[in-house]
């Protein structure tokens, strides 16, 4: 491929928006061909400025337009399934932002119909895989210096939830990059879950259970703990440090700059994802851009999108019901052959 690859942006939102900019203005061999978003002027603003963009109030009259050769979708996970269809229909290959499909048995109908096509088209947006620090930690824990890893401890804050946030979508939408990221650390899958709840913090809205306390079980028996906080008003802090039986190896504490002012000198912490990951999300879109441009796709796949779905489903119903759940999925398809993640 010798021209820039037209790609096609479905959602016009945060996530969106910011994935606009970056496909313009950061990545190389790659355009803005096309954007869709049910309100249309949010799309236009998110396109203003772009040469050649087309914007459009519906999924699938994006994917038509003239020059696009692939799909980034960053629309609310209902609408996942129907765009990632609609994107196999065409051949497009595609790169959605997770949740791939909120549900199991709809990120199964994903995996099936990838299955039939027989060869992957889709990579989910599990940008963690991408992040400076958790690839240096995936790199000591390869080495072996560590021993084997017995326990890995997590943390997932944010300074506030969104008004439509719900118990249910810690697990779903927040700690399922949690439940990837301990997939592809360790290289085992994830066999039961137990969420605890504490009380529930002064600054969560009323009938929201934040912060939770998650525990995962693997195959190979090391456990996964999360606490996620959603309302914790510092600002975005993720971390994670890995227990081995040798030494362990921590990452997340790096801090913003440290600004001397007035007497005092403190570290500014990033307020959201799309600052606190802005490198791992240009890893991912360039690694994306450019295997496509070489006839591939790779990263993350539907089966990892399944897998984390199967999980986070788990998840909510320990939550809702207590105890330890087990993780039962359907068997796994040949085309995603290999370890965990």
């Amino acid at each position: 491929m010798t021209e820039s690859l037209g790609v096609a942006v479905l959602g016009a939102g945060h996530m969106g928006a910011d994935h606009i900019r970056r496909l313009d203005r950061v990545v190389s061999g790659a355009r803005v061909a096309a954007v869709a978003d049910p309100d249309t002027d949010r799309a236009k603003e998110a396109a203003a400025g772009i040469e050649g963009v087309s914007v459009h109030a519906e999924a699938e009259a994006a994917l038509d337009a003239p020059g696009v050769g692939a799909v980034l979708i960053a629309s609310p996970g209902p609408a996942h399934e129907a765009a990632l269809l609609a994107a196999f229909a065409r051949g497009l290959p595609v790169l959605c932002e997770k949740p791939m499909v909120p549900d199991p048995a709809g990120a199964l109908r994903i995996v099936e119909a990838e299955v039939r096509l027989g060869r992957r088209l889709a990579q989910v947006g599990f940008m963690r895989r991408y992040d400076a620090g958790y690839l240096r930690l995936k790199a000591v824990l390869e080495e072996g210096r560590l021993g084997r890893t017995l326990m890995l401890h997590c943390v997932h804050r944010n300074a506030a939830s969104p008004s439509f946030f719900t118990s249910e979508m810690l697990i779903e939408d927040s700690v399922a990059h949690e439940i990837d990221a301990a997939r592809w650390l360790l290289g085992e899958e994830l066999t039961a879950v137990t969420v605890l709840r504490p009380r529930a913090s002064g600054g969560a809205p009323e009938g929201l259970a934040d912060p939770q306390f998650v525990v995962f079980e693997t195959a190979g028996g090391a456990l996964v703990d999360v606490e996620v906080f959603v309302n914790c008003r510092a600002g975005y802090q993720v971390r994670c440090e890995a227990v081995g039986e040798l030494g362990s190896v921590r990452i997340g504490d790096d801090q913003g700059p440290l600004v001397t002012v007035s007497g005092s000198a403190a570290a500014e912490v990033p307020q959201d994802y799309v600052v606190r990951f802005a490198d791992a999300y240009d890893r991912e879109v360039r690694a994306w851009v450019a295997a496509i441009r070489r006839g591939r796709v790779g990263g993350p796949s539907v089966w990892d999108g399944y897998a984390a779905s199967v999980v986070a489903e788990a998840g909510v119903r320990s939550l809702r019901g207590g105890g330890r759940v087990t993780v039962e999925p359907a068997a796994r398809p040949e085309l995603y052959a290999g370890g965990a993640g």
